[in-house]
């Protein structure tokens, strides 16, 4: 007879939680090719400076590390707000889905 056993998991758990999501906090794994590219693209951007290259070309390299950011942030808060967001509201809580929001309205006034 054998005995199975379930892996302990790791959880990381932080300061804010979503008490209503499925499982566990939403996979953003997909994100890791973009991160990647971006940190492709900041590597290059020292390398440029360290090189001296002429000043405009390395404000375009900053432009394209600064979209590829701004995709990877909008993909993640659009997963956010189709999960612990939609969950909080599809489960009635009126407080953790007012809890949410503010924690987006605080998110978005950070970018301004």
């Amino acid at each position: 007879m054998t005995i199975l056993k379930k892996k302990a998991s790791k959880k990381v758990t932080n300061k804010h939680s979503c008490h209503h999501c499925e499982e566990e906090h939403p996979d953003h794994s997909k994100e890791i090719v973009k991160l990647k590219r971006a940190k492709g693209q900041i590597e290059a951007i020292t390398k440029m400076i360290d090189e001296r290259v002429y000043c405009p070309d390395i404000l375009i390299q900053v432009r394209a590390a600064k979209s590829a950011l701004s995709s990877i942030e909008q993909s993640i808060l659009k997963t956010h707000l189709e999960s612990c967001v939609s969950d909080a509201i599809r489960h009635k809580d009126e407080d953790e889905a007012l809890t949410k929001i503010d924690e987006i309205i605080k998110l978005i006034g950070r970018h301004q």
